[in-house]
């Protein structure tokens, strides 16, 4: 088992997932069933597997659990780009975030790697 507490990685999705929610305050109210609500599942899906994985007994599953979590990466990156597209996000914040959601991308491949 890992102390999650201590990974940068998961510090780090914590972080990008609090500033989801934050941004998707001022979406449009029509969108919280939908961009709105599939951001932050995707976003609170990131640290969450991180954390499962880390509690799990042995590092292959561990890194199944880091395997799930780069699939939300992906997926919360796209979906930021459509909501940057219809102006739910203005570019300044969306590059900031996308540049945030590569970064953690790389961070959980070189995990993945070394377990």
């Amino acid at each position: 088992m890992h102390n999650i507490k201590e990974l940068k990685l998961w510090n780090r999705a914590i972080n990008l997932t609090v500033e989801v929610y934050r941004i998707t305050n001022n979406f449009p109210s029509h969108e919280i069933y939908g961009l709105t609500s599939q951001l932050r599942k995707s976003a609170v899906s990131i640290p969450s597997n991180i954390a499962e994985g880390a509690g799990r007994n042995s590092n292959n599953e561990f890194k199944h659990f880091l395997g799930i979590a780069n699939g939300s990466t992906y997926e919360l990156e796209t979906q930021l780009i459509i909501s940057k597209n219809l102006n739910f996000v203005d570019n300044r914040t969306a590059e900031v975030m996308l540049k945030e959601i590569e970064e953690i991308k790389k961070m959980n491949y070189i995990l993945r790697m070394k377990l």
